[in-house]
C-alpha cells in the first residue's frame, strides 16, 4: 500500500507547500525568462543600424520591442504556466495512483 511520505518541516508545512513551490517555480522561470529578453532587447539594438535602414528608426523600436516581449509572454505562457500547474496539480493530490495525471504521465514516459 502507497502512503504519503511525511513531510520533514512537519504537519504545518503540508497545505502550505501546494502554493509555495509553484509560487518559487514561478519566480525563478520569470527571472529567467526576464533575462532572455533581455538578450533579445540588447540583440536588437546592437544591430539596430542594420535593421533601421529596411523598416525606419521607429520600426527598428517596435520590432525590438515587440520581440523582446513576445519572447518573455511566449516562455510565460508555454513553459512557466503549464509547469506550474503540473507542480500544483502534484501536490494537491493525495496518492496519485490510479488518476488521469498517472495515466498521461505513464503514456509520455
Amino acid at each position: 500500500m502507497n502512503k504519503q511520505k511525511k513531510s520533514i518541516w512537519g504537519a504545518w508545512w503540508v497545505p502550505h507547500r501546494i502554493w509555495f513551490y509553484p509560487s518559487w517555480l514561478i519566480y525563478e522561470t520569470s527571472s529567467r525568462f526576464y533575462v532572455y529578453s533581455q538578450g533579445v532587447h540588447h540583440y536588437f539594438e546592437n544591430h539596430q543600424d542594420n535593421i533601421t535602414p529596411y523598416v525606419g528608426g521607429i520600426g527598428a523600436q517596435t520590432l525590438n520591442i515587440f520581440c523582446s516581449g513576445a519572447t518573455f509572454a511566449g516562455c510565460t505562457a508555454f513553459l512557466t504556466v503549464p509547469a506550474c500547474f503540473v507542480l500544483y496539480k502534484l501536490f494537491k493530490e493525495d496518492n496519485l495512483t490510479n488518476t488521469r495525471f498517472e495515466e498521461k504521465m505513464k503514456k509520455l514516459f
